[in-house]
């Protein structure tokens, strides 16, 4: 399938690593010009790298911004003033109880996960109008709509980006622009790995029989029964962006690996 990728522009946040590198790399191979973020220079470049050791053809450059305050989403339309493809990756996560989530950490989360789309999406979506073409994709979680009782403060913020994205795309109807949310499950990224040892060091097993344990406890309706690849996100997430997926609009999609027990 042609997803007309090429010729436009795309953004990823949050893309020196796991679900983010996975769609840079997905949407340089359909011929667009991708820009990767991270927060130091030395993660873009070797992003970078990575992208074009795979593909030498691939249009790619990088813009290093840390989203933990206004100033990160500053930096990134000052030197990249328009988008055709925004894709709000990054987030952070940390497991830890309710009762111990202080102000500051809620705050962080949501400045982090939330607003971070918020701002760069205010500052694109006019050009985007103004072409009458653009994607507006925020990476939510099956969290959205399963909150993990050990990290709230996360489920909140991805259950705000659906409902950011869904509001976008009320506020454009009938233009060429959509606005849609992915609900990604349980996927092994750099940051799951990282948790993935932790836990095994600390429960002294192996980190196949940690992963065994967490779909058997924490995540039992778990369809796969594994974690997905971020290629497997990825490849949703790059279909929504192309020019076929037109009348996908408002939408949270689900690449859960069925952990999510619905049918809609």
């Amino acid at each position: 399938m042609d997803l007309k990728l090429g010729g436009k522009t795309a953004l990823v946040t949050g893309s020196t690593a796991g679900i983010g590198l996975g769609i840079a790399r997905a949407l340089a191979r359909e011929g667009a010009h991708v820009y990767v973020n991270g927060r130091t220079q030395e993660r873009v470049d070797a992003a970078l790298v990575a992208i074009r050791s795979e593909n030498s053809a691939a249009k790619v450059d990088g813009i290093a911004a840390d989203f933990s305050s206004s100033e990160g989403a500053g930096k990134v339309v000052a030197a990249l003033s328009a988008v055709d493809v925004l894709v709000n990756n990054v987030g952070i996560f940390d497991v830890k109880s309710f009762g111990e989530i202080d102000d500051a950490e809620w705050h962080r989360f949501f400045e982090v996960n939330v607003m971070s789309g918020v701002r760069l999406s205010r500052h694109y979506l006019p050009g985007m109008l103004k072409k009458d073409w653009g994607r507006i994709i925020f990476i939510s979680s099956e969290s959205a709509v399963q909150i993990p009782v050990e990290m709230v403060h996360y489920g909140m913020t991805k259950t705000a980006q659906v409902a950011i994205a869904r509001g976008i795309a009320e506020s454009v109807a009938g233009t060429g622009v959509t606005a849609n949310s992915i609900l990604a499950g349980p996927t092994a990224s750099e940051g799951v790995g990282k948790f993935l040892e932790s836990m095994a060091g600390q429960q002294r097993k192996s980190k196949s029989e940690v992963e065994e344990e967490f779909f058997e406890h924490a995540r039992p309706s778990s369809l796969l029964k594994r974690f997905a690849t971020v290629d497997e996100v990825a490849a949703l997430v790059t279909y929504v962006a192309g020019e076929p997926s037109s009348a996908t609009n408002g939408a949270a999609l689900r690449v859960d690996g069925g952990v999510v027990r619905a049918i809609l």
